[in-house]
């Protein structure tokens, strides 16, 4: 009898199926799926085209110990630190990057932030999630590791009407299994936008901006917290509430970004951070 039930609401919910699919097919066909860094037609959702596709650099070589940056000719080895690392360590132990920042993973960031492309927190996601896995080890899910994005300050969060780093990290956490919360750190002093700023003047702008809440050590003591945002360029705002998330007694503490800026030569040459466009771009973007 149970069976026979079970086949007679397979029959009823058929007709519902057809429909959906009948649907997604006309709206397909109206609204075809496009790459989200070049807008080609292609097949499916959140689907790069080749060519973006191949354009995008994954990091997943050696890199420092401490900041993460990629560093291709040095020998694999976990206790590698760059110069910079050694001269200043930063208040977090590794802050991995799915993607180098280049054309397509900006566009990306940028049409989440200004252009209101809300799914591209899911691509976005998608991608962090191999660095995340390697980032908080077997058995996070269990309550080891917590994810907590850079918040924005309310009146930014009041105009754009979300934190893009929120909805990464909430992406993450349903990927993952690893908890979130987007309330653990707060953004307790409005800042200017960081655009067309250098590195000097970034980390003064962002200095006393982050703040604990008032029960931040209850939900954080002895945790591996991983700071969740969307593009690492100089490393100032990371810094700046890491060295906050320091004082809620966690046990580890770690960053993890979508994208980050590699400086164009390894030795020698300094990036110019006043020409970077990701968070420093205009407020709205409409491609």
């Amino acid at each position: 009898m149970e069976g026979e039930g079970n086949v007679r609401i397979g029959v009823r919910r058929a007709p519902f199926r057809t429909l959906r699919l009948v649907a997604r097919a006309a709206v397909d066909y109206a609204l075809p799926p496009r790459c989200p860094a070049c807008g080609t037609i292609v097949g499916a959702d959140r689907q790069f085209c080749l060519v973006c596709w191949s354009s995008l650099e994954f990091l997943d070589g050696p890199a420092c110990a401490r900041c993460s940056i990629p560093l291709p000719n040095a020998i694999p080895d976990g206790d590698l630190q760059c110069g910079a690392c050694l001269a200043d360590p930063p208040p977090f132990e590794g802050a991995p990057a799915a993607v180098a920042y280049g054309p397509a993973a900006r566009t990306v960031a940028l049409r989440l932030k200004y252009g209101r492309r809300l799914g591209h927190a899911r691509l976005m996601a998608a991608l962090m999630l191999r660095p995340l896995r390697a980032l908080a080890g077997e058995g996070a899910g269990e309550g080891g590791a917590l994810l907590v994005p850079v918040p924005l300050h309310r009146w930014r969060l009041w105009s754009r009407g979300f934190n893009q780093a929120a909805l990464v990290a909430g992406e993450l956490a349903r990927l993952s299994g690893i908890p979130h919360d987007p309330h653990l750190l707060l953004r307790a002093k409005a800042t200017p936008s960081l655009r067309g700023r250098g590195r000097r003047e970034r980390e003064r702008i962002v200095a006393g901006a982050f703040a604990l809440v008032s029960d931040a050590k209850g939900c954080a003591a002895g945790r591996h917290l991983i700071l969740i945002d969307d593009v690492h360029a100089s490393g100032a705002t990371l810094r700046a509430a890491a060295r906050v998330l320091r004082r809620s007694g966690a046990a580890r503490l770690s960053a993890l970004c979508w994208a980050r800026v590699v400086p164009e030569a390894q030795g020698g040459k300094t990036f110019d951070f006043a020409a970077l466009d990701s968070d420093m771009q205009q407020e709205r973007m409409t491609g």
